[in-house]
């Protein structure tokens, strides 16, 4: 773009920028997109060289004109007639609290699907918070015998949780 484009094109946003942005913010009401039009109308006068060289009243004419296709193009745009401006925000989402009950049934039933010694040492131990030694004078086996039951109850309850579509 040549220098002399660029002054001219600077003349015409000084001489008429003020009074457009006022007259598409009385089409609008809003002054966000009034300033978006004008940018948008100066833009289209900047890819026509020709309106720059106009005479005063020739290049505002057509600027106004461009400013007011803008606004009509906008209200008749689909993104106009499907949102609604609003003053106020939507209501924020709660929780429902459905994802944990959701999970609860899922570890419920495959805990379900473990053999009784695996299920019953893996209640007592992650469920009920009990410590190995408590657990094994509980059931009346060494402590051993619940280190491995439960080394066994995990390896089930993972393959358990996979076969349900759970991953890690």
């Amino acid at each position: 773009m040549s220098t002399e484009h660029t002054e001219l094109l600077r003349a015409l946003h000084d001489e008429h920028a003020g009074a457009l942005t006022r007259f598409v913010y009385h089409l609008t009401g809003d002054s966000a997109l009034a300033e978006d039009v004008v940018q948008e109308t100066l833009f289209r006068a900047w890819k026509h060289p020709e309106i720059l060289s106009q005479s005063r009243g020739s290049a505002r004419a057509w600027l106004f004109t461009v400013a007011r296709n803008l606004v009509i193009d906008d209200r008749r745009s689909a993104h106009h007639r499907h949102e609604l401006a609003t003053g106020t925000l939507p209501e924020r989402s709660t929780p429902d609290g459905i994802d944990g009950v959701l999970d609860a049934w899922l570890v419920s039933d495959a805990l379900g699907s473990l053999s009784e010694e695996h299920r019953v040492v893996l209640v007592q131990t992650y469920y009920l918070g009990r410590s190995v030694a408590e657990t094994a004078s509980e059931l009346r086996v060494p402590s051993g015998t619940v280190k491995s039951r439960m080394h066994y109850a995990l390896r089930a309850m993972r393959l358990a949780l996979q076969e349900r579509g759970v991953t890690q």
